[in-house]
């Protein structure tokens, strides 16, 4: 499967490359980064590579996964954004993870919508959802800014969390298709 490419105003979003693994493993072990993520595990350049062959075979299989994220116009990784199949539930989850250099900038939002947009207008999928720790305020205003609605708190990969959801209908809504 050819993986897309999209350039928002500021992001490109591409297809993951084994050589992402060291800037991605940086961006992983930065304070704070993975503070709302399930476990403490201080991610390894071969955990990162593991990540990225395990994203390039969602792709292959199910023709959705996360992006690498890159800033537009200096060509660095950002971090990740996109659609991950959750098979535990049979859901479909929009994710999304930026280098602390990047937050508060509004690049989250802009990659989001982008995944949004492709998980509903290209898969045609019925639903998606957003998951966050309680707490993580700033990931819960990422996904009501993309139209998604709180939900109820669930767990998910063992912790409990803020589940998020947009339907097709409130997307076509939204995004005035209808």
């Amino acid at each position: 499967m050819v993986i897309p490419t999209f350039k928002t105003d500021r992001l490109t979003l591409r297809a993951f490359r084994t050589e992402d693994a060291p800037a991605l493993t940086g961006i992983l072990q930065q304070k704070d980064v993975l503070k709302y993520f399930p476990g403490d595990t201080v991610p390894s350049v071969e955990r990162s590579e593991r990540f990225i062959t395990n994203q390039l075979e969602s792709w292959a299989v199910k023709g959705y996964a996360w992006w690498a994220v890159e800033d537009r116009e200096t060509g660095a990784l950002l971090g990740w954004s996109g659609l991950q199949y959750l098979s535990e539930t049979d859901e479909t989850e929009i994710g999304y993870l930026l280098h602390k250099n990047f937050w508060g900038r509004g690049l989250a939002t802009e990659g989001a919508r982008v995944g949004i947009r492709f998980g509903f207008e290209t898969i045609g999928l019925e639903e998606v959802i957003a998951l966050a720790h309680p707490e993580n305020v700033a990931s819960r205003r990422v996904m009501e800014k993309m139209g998604m609605s709180f939900d109820r708190e669930a767990e998910y990969f063992d912790m409990t969390v803020a589940r998020y959801v947009l339907r097709r209908d409130a997307y076509r809504r939204r995004a005035g298709t209808d």
